[in-house]
């Protein structure tokens, strides 16, 4: 009784500690006795059944036969005198049960059933450790650092290590032992070798599954999270939206001083993070994600999924980003193609003019090209001016008196606006998309201050 008290006391610690449930080691218990018995003492076609009481974990074993006229096989098959001698009424067709005593596993099978045993346990214990991280996929776990190598670092995470490779790493980031440390499940394998769980830092979804944890407006769903775009360690775009009028999703996701934004960039190391507001208009929305720029216009194609994003002439570099990275990122974000040209650019290719110049924020654009007219184009503009008036009633004094804006006005009144062209831009497989970012953009690798436009990292 002792050593049967001992084994139930044991089945509880593998349920408590490895989560393998009793019944599971049971049923392993059973199936390693059965084939032991036939191994050693009759054949694989036999037929055994091995019942253990869970609360005693008494065990009994029994042959299972079937009685006929005449034996072909001994080890599945009763002659009727046989049957007769364990019970005169059994017949032809009936199923005997006899009863065996465990005490006849000797040492050898007593080897061969401890061995299938660990086996099915240590199986046991893989799908249970499966089963409980495959619903962890795609969420965010803390573990605590327990190595690390130059090209990977194991996460402890309880029942298991987790494998965080380098290039899964934010870049910058010194990991240390015994450090705590979030992480994103971004694969739960389950092969032959047993289950293993692989970690990120660097996957989108780290950034999304953390503004849930920080934002309860997200977590209840009153604010919801269309997309993420990142590159780790240095920028990341999110576009949140609600169906709340009541409610703002960018200033719920800053948090009151931006402290609940502050939280997430800390434990990111720094990575900076725009939040833009999500839009079913494509033209708006990607006019929010080349935030912190400003946009003056967006022209859609539909057909190509791309778009054509005018900016002011100083603000060019601040949309396209150091390395092409703000535009990368909202195109990421967007889902669309985006070609960027500064006003001027526009308007000297025959892409845009400004009459289409609508938003009341940016007439100070057209006054300032305006004001830059060279005293030849303003002559130009004036033989052109007073050739119109010979054809019409107003007066020569009233046109010397204009000055040389209202002028090269004139001129754009009567000059035909160059139509809108499709851009000319080749078309980028989704591949190649950050290569085409990289090159394209290149000239426009400087330093931007991004500080200004960044004003709920302040601590004011």
């Amino acid at each position: 009784m002792a050593g049967n008290k001992k084994f139930i006391e044991a089945l509880e610690i593998l349920e408590n500690e490895r989560g393998i449930k009793k019944e599971i080691v049971l049923d392993a218990l059973k199936e390693a006795l059965e084939k032991s018995y036939k191994k050693n003492y009759l054949s694989p076609d036999s037929i055994v059944r091995v019942d253990i009481d869970p609360k005693t974990a008494k065990i009994s074993l029994h042959e299972i036969k079937t009685v006929v006229e005449e034996v072909e096989d001994e080890d599945i098959e009763l002659s009727l005198e046989e049957a007769h001698e364990i019970n005169p009424n059994y017949k032809i067709g009936d199923v005997v049960e006899n009863a065996v005593s465990p005490d006849i596993f000797g040492r050898l099978a007593a080897v061969q059933t401890k061995q299938i045993l660990r086996q099915k346990i240590r199986e046991a214990e893989k799908e249970s450790l499966y089963n409980e991280f495959i619903d962890k996929k795609d969420e965010i776990i803390t573990g605590i650092v327990d190595r690390v190598e130059d090209r990977f670092a194991i996460v402890n995470i309880g029942k298991t290590g987790a494998f965080l490779a380098a290039n899964q790493q934010i870049p910058g980031e010194k990991l240390i032992e015994g450090q705590h440390l979030k992480v994103y499940v971004s694969e739960v394998d389950h092969g032959t070798k047993g289950t293993h769980i692989v970690v990120s830092r660097t996957e989108p979804g780290l950034v999304k599954r953390l503004f849930e944890m920080e934002v309860p407006e997200i977590y209840e769903g009153i604010v919801e999270i269309f997309s993420v775009s990142r590159e780790a360690g240095e920028r990341s775009k999110i576009a949140v939206y609600t169906k709340a009028d009541d409610i703002d999703p960018i200033g719920s996701c800053v948090g009151p001083k931006g402290t609940r934004v502050k939280n997430i960039v800390e434990e990111l190391h720094g990575e900076m993070i725009d939040i833009v507001e999500y839009s079913k208009d494509p033209a708006t929305f990607i006019s929010n994600a080349l935030a912190p720029s400003n946009v003056i216009n967006v022209s859609i194609n539909e057909e190509d999924k791309s778009a054509f994003v005018v900016v002011p002439d100083n603000q060019l570099s601040l949309a396209i980003g150091k390395r092409g990275q703000n535009a990368r990122l909202a195109a990421r974000l967007t889902g669309w193609k985006i070609d960027i040209k500064s006003l001027s650019d526009a308007i000297s290719e025959g892409l845009y003019s400004l009459e289409e110049v609508k938003h009341e924020e940016y007439k100070d654009i057209e006054e300032e090209m305006l004001a830059e007219t060279t005293v030849e184009e303003v002559e130009a503009a004036e033989e052109v001016i007073e050739e119109i008036a010979e054809e019409s009633d107003v007066n020569e004094d009233v046109i010397e008196a204009m000055p040389a804006e209202a002028v090269v006005e004139e001129i754009v009144e009567e000059t035909p606006v160059a139509p809108v062209q499709e851009t000319k831009k080749p078309v980028v497989e989704e591949d190649d998309e950050d290569d085409y970012f990289d090159d394209e953009y290149s000239k426009y690798d400087e330093e931007i201050d991004y500080d200004e436009f960044d004003k709920y990292y302040d601590e004011d």
